[in-house]
């Protein structure tokens, strides 16, 4: 367990990935985007572990990934969905501060993290009764079932202290989601998951079992099959889908530093693979992290097979949230990513809001500067 501070000053400095590793390893939740092998994975930025150290004893950590300015010895300081510290402590500054001094002092222009904080959550059957509302049309516009008053004040703190909260578009920064949709799985059996789904999702996990569908995991030797897949979801969807480079960078690494840290399931009908997709997991969390399907053989429901498959495994690993990742906020039946929404909402989880991503300037010119680089790119 990660021992509690005092209210003293604390110090930030680097650590090991040992040392990280450790720290992950004693906290029921960090993103897998906070891991110390997502540096590797990230490998067009700089990565460096970094602790807050409370006396002699680590209480916190974070990934921490620099991207470098061109032609400009200089770097914006990236932390997604990080870093692992006391969010719900009153004095932030006692957190935030000294990690904003050490990475001053590594050359950086600008801090960009994303706190792992929810202020709200939407259960399955309040989206459900919004999406046939015609008047509301983002998920904002619904009263949450649960708003966390701690969590929202957490937004007034990191603004005191100079933070500024990206803008969303539909729910989306340039970085990480700020809506996603988790299916909790805390003291629940399979049994109860199935009966929350709704009519449409047993329908088709019966529909792909009667079919014959059979979901397996596979190995590093299976990556360029699933990225056939994936690149033709890529091309159907109209992404632009990563190499498969990317994928082999993440399975080396990811299973590197735990063997079940990343699984890869496949599932074929008649021999014929229909769906591919990753799960990643970190102590009580996993992730549906990317996903891929035929246009052949959709009728056999593969998609629902290979998620509730993940979704059992989730289970016997002791997760206690299965995590599909970003939806869009609308709500509207007209928008294109309704059907996303749709689709996860069918698992009877609920949509979770972060508190977004936020911004610190360490030097407002090259932050300026920065910022108007990236909007221009796109």
């Amino acid at each position: 367990m990660t021992l509690e501070p005092s209210l003293g000053p604390l110090s930030v400095r680097p650590i090991t990935d040992a040392e990280h590793l450790e720290d992950v390893r004693s906290r029921s939740s960090v993103s897998f985007l906070q891991t110390p092998a997502w540096a590797t994975v990230k490998n067009d930025w700089r990565g460096e572990s970094i602790g807050w150290f409370d006396g002699p004893t680590l209480v916190g950590s974070a990934l921490v990934l620099y991207r470098k300015l061109p032609k400009v010895d200089r770097y914006l300081a990236y932390l997604p969905e990080g870093p692992a510290i006391e969010w719900l402590e009153d004095d932030l500054g006692r957190w935030l501060t000294p990690m904003t001094a050490h990475l001053k002092k590594q050359g950086s222009f600008g801090v960009r993290m994303g706190p792992p904080v929810v202020t709200r959550r939407w259960h399955a059957g309040t989206i459900k009764q919004a999406i046939a509302d015609p008047v509301l049309t983002t998920l904002s516009d619904v009263p949450a079932d649960v708003l966390d008053e701690r969590a929202v004040a957490v937004a007034a703190r990191l603004a005191a202290l100079g933070w500024k909260e990206l803008a969303t578009e539909n729910g989306f920064s340039a970085g990480q989601p700020k809506f996603n949709f988790q299916l909790p799985l805390a003291g629940r059996t399979e049994d109860d998951v199935l009966a929350g789904m709704n009519q449409l999702w047993r329908r088709n996990i019966k529909k792909a079992t009667k079919a014959g569908v059979e979901v397996t995991t596979g190995a590093r030797a299976d990556l360029p099959e699933f990225h056939r897949v994936y690149a033709e979801t890529a091309e159907r969807d109209h992404f632009t889908p990563r190499p498969l480079s990317y994928f082999e960078r993440m399975w080396d690494a990811l299973t590197a530093e735990e063997p079940d840290r990343l699984v890869l399931y496949l599932a074929r009908h008649e021999g014929d693979l229909v769906a591919a997709t990753t799960m990643v997991r970190v102590g009580e969390h996993a992730w549906y992290s990317y996903g891929a399907s035929t246009t052949e053989k959709r009728d056999v429901r593969g998609s629902n097979a290979i998620q509730w498959q993940m979704i059992r495994d989730a289970m016997a690993a002791g997760a206690a949230t299965y995590d599909m990742r970003g939806i869009t906020e609308t709500l509207d039946p007209d928008d294109s990513h309704i059907g996303l929404i749709q689709f996860k909402v069918g698992t009877g989880g609920e949509a979770v809001e972060y508190l977004g991503e936020w911004d610190l300037p360490i030097n407002r010119l090259l932050h300026r500067g920065f910022t108007e680089y990236m909007r221009r790119r796109g």
